[in-house]
């Protein structure tokens, strides 16, 4: 029965994706063991190390669809790893050739390089989301370039800016990311063979040319030295998902944010039932952002895991570190590709209401936009005294619940400074953006070249 939201046949779908659980899968997870041990069986028949036509009677009777998989987690749970099992039945299937299989391989080569090509396959699913998550993030950005809104420091009115900066900076991440999968391929994705201690002693002088005829047979690029007990490239593999994850959870919380009565600036996207509560008709919860920051926290979790695997790999073999991959890698790719699930749900359908966002922008009478007053008052009569004369218009505007504008042209120093026109534009937060755009075209210039 399932035992984890990962496998639950409620929430699986929540928290995880049906593609990435394939990959993932017990029955995909095999059949990779039994991939590995047929291209290591057609390798060393090209080489001579094992008869030819042994060679070719493994490729043709192997079959990892016929595994028994009660029978191998018995062996399993005997022996405490799964290809001992797998051998035993592939060598029945391959008959008097299956003495050949697993020729010079150690159990870890076997299982290291199985994940290996489960990776290559879970790194191109989370590519293809994040392509669209940027593509549908891109419209969004150049789509509201205009739509003024109120900045937030501290939780707190800060200055004017644009929803389509807001987007573009959720862009700009989601973009490194594709970045750093590009460069993080040729590190991880490399074939492991290096027998019982690291050495390929058992293959004699032949045991370099297998190790690369095998990861060239898998379409894998070629380590200097087999990497048993170096974890750098795995733990840097889920240390990239806790960043992706890192920035969905961040988006998720602005959407959160946004979405709360008081602000009700933008909100996930609406179907009939979703969000709703059971005792409070008038609900609409950001579902897809809570996942999101859910599986933010969770492969934050099995990143550390993997920090703790890759510094406890003792000697040539570990002792028992490795057993925390077997956890937490898994683990981290389904979280992930359920967060991504919900990033394309949401960023796809996003729903922006530029009006209420103006409405905030106003409801401080233009204290927003003080700062612009100020730096133009002071070109005028210094920066000090343009501080203290525009704090003072403030704390009255707030006191009284007045405009800004009205209280400056009450303001000796401001008028004979700063005509009615120009403080009318002064304290129009659209006419306070800065480089806002420009720099919305350039987060999108430079997601032109990543597509």
């Amino acid at each position: 029965m399932p035992s984890t939201v990962f496998d639950s046949a409620i929430f699986r779908d929540a928290f995880g994706s049906p593609d990435m659980r394939a990959i993932f899968a017990d029955e995909a997870l095999v059949a990779r063991y039994v991939e590995v041990e047929v291209a290591l069986a057609k390798v060393q028949g090209a080489l001579g190390l094992i008869p030819a036509d042994a060679a070719v009677a493994i490729a043709k009777g192997a079959d990892a669809s016929k595994i028994d998989l009660a029978k191998l987690k018995t062996e399993t749970d005997l022996v405490g790893y799964p290809i001992v099992g797998v051998v035993h039945q592939v060598q029945k299937q391959c008959g008097d050739a299956g003495r050949y299989l697993h020729w010079g391989a150690t159990t870890q080569d076997i299982m290291d390089m199985a994940t290996v090509l489960q990776v290559r396959a879970a790194l191109d699913l989370i590519d293809a989301d994040l392509k669209t998550i940027g593509g549908d993030l891109a419209k969004l950005a150049d789509t509201h370039r205009k739509t003024v809104m109120a900045g937030r420091t501290h939780l707190q009115h800060a200055l004017p800016t644009t929803f389509g900066l807001k987007v573009a900076v959720w862009l700009s991440m989601i973009d490194r990311h594709r970045e750093r999968i590009v460069q993080l391929r040729p590190r991880v994705l490399v074939g492991q063979f290096g027998g019982a201690a690291g050495t390929l002693a058992s293959l004699q002088d032949k045991g370099l040319a297998v190790h690369d005829a095998l990861c060239a047979e898998l379409k894998l690029g070629t380590p200097t030295v087999p990497w048993h007990v170096a974890r750098d490239g795995l733990a840097e593999t889920v240390a990239l998902l806790g960043l992706v994850t890192g920035t969905l959870g961040k988006i998720a919380t602005d959407v959160m944010l946004l979405m709360q009565t008081e602000v009700g600036e933008a909100f996930e996207p609406f179907m009939p039932g979703r969000g709703s509560s059971s005792t409070m008709p008038q609900k609409r919860n950001p579902i897809s952002a809570e996942l999101m920051v859910a599986a933010a926290r969770s492969v934050r979790q099995d990143v550390g895991l993997m920090l703790d695997s890759l510094a406890g790999a003792d000697h040539e073999r570990a002792t028992g570190p490795w057993h925390l991959e077997w956890m937490a890698l898994p683990r981290a790719f389904i979280a992930t590709g359920g967060a991504l699930a919900q990033a394309k749900f949401l960023s796809g359908g996003l729903i922006v209401d530029a009006a209420r966002m103006r409405k905030n922008l106003d409801m401080t009478g233009g204290l927003i936009v003080a700062e612009a007053v100020m730096m133009a008052l002071a070109e005028k009569i210094g920066r000090g005294p343009a501080h203290d004369c525009v704090y003072g218009a403030c704390r009255r505007a707030l006191d009284a619940g007045t405009m800004l504008l009205d209280e400056l042209v009450k303001e000796p120093k401001v008028t004979a400074a700063i005509d009615q026109a120009t403080l009318r534009r002064l304290v129009d937060p659209a006419e306070y953006l800065g480089t806002a755009d420009a720099m919305i075209s350039r987060v999108l210039a430079a997601h032109a070249r990543t597509v």
